[in-house]
């Protein structure tokens, strides 16, 4: 997405965001999902999309999370407040995205300063508003593998290691999986591309993360959608498979 359109990638469902950082609308009938917050000033996008296609915040009838890093809530609280819609996070993130405090992190991010992708990265942060990411109000929680009672039916996949709470969304009536960062095609500290782990440097439990591919390799999707990168259009199980040859960053 190098010219920071949104799009429509399958029948209800549409990507937004910019080349680093994704989030998505899931369309049910006239109400809608948003799927992750990216930036805060991805507002602007997101507000200018709908408006384009006749519709307009207030049809977005609920907020899911994938996790609680900044990049995934920023446009949240706006969006949750002016809908209004309820917020939905697992129960393990669910303080990180009503404070903004991180959990500890397995690597730092030294290593990854000779790579230009990590200033990049912080460039497009703070072009968005990544500095003043306002934190949630209010969240509802889940815990476990369960649909969620809200536009599109999205499951709930438990893949913990990224964050404590960290989970992907399946909609099987699409084949559709959103990943979140379990999965990325475009790692925003090194900008390698093609289906890998996030880096180590952002992860609650590196381990943890391998270990939850595990939940993601068999899920039937013929479209994977992830918080950095391109759609995946084969099988969850070959990107998982070459994740796990590529290892931990």
């Amino acid at each position: 997405m190098s010219d920071d359109a949104p799009t429509q990638l399958a029948p209800g469902i549409h990507r937004l965001g910019n080349e680093l950082v994704n989030c998505y609308l899931i369309e049910e009938g006239n109400e809608l999902t948003l799927v992750d917050g990216g930036f805060p000033g991805f507002r602007h996008q997101l507000d200018a999309y709908l408006q384009s296609r006749g519709r307009r915040v207030q049809d977005i009838t609920a907020v899911i999370l994938t996790h609680a890093h900044s990049d995934h809530v920023g446009m949240v609280e706006g969006v949750r407040r002016d809908a209004p819609a309820p917020v939905h996070v697992h129960a393990k993130d669910a303080e990180m995205a009503r404070t903004g405090k991180t959990h500890p992190r397995d690597g730092s991010l030294l290593p990854y300063l000779r790579h230009p992708a990590l200033y990049k990265l912080f460039l497009a942060a703070g072009r968005n508003g990544g500095a003043r990411t306002p934190d949630v109000q209010a969240v509802t929680t889940f815990d476990g593998e369960q649909d969620l009672d809200v536009p599109g039916r999205p499951r709930v996949i438990p893949t913990p290691g990224h964050s404590p709470g960290h989970v992907a969304f399946h909609l099987p009536e699409h084949g559709v999986l959103i990943a979140g960062d379990a999965l990325c095609t475009y790692n925003p500290l090194t900008g390698k591309r093609g289906p890998q782990l996030l880096p180590k440097a952002f992860a609650a439990d590196a381990l943890q993360s391998i270990a939850s591919l595990d939940a993601l390799e068999r899920i039937d999707a013929t479209l994977t959608l992830f918080g950095h990168g391109e759609p995946w259009t084969d099988a969850p199980s070959a990107a998982v498979e070459q994740a796990r040859e590529r290892g931990l960053t």
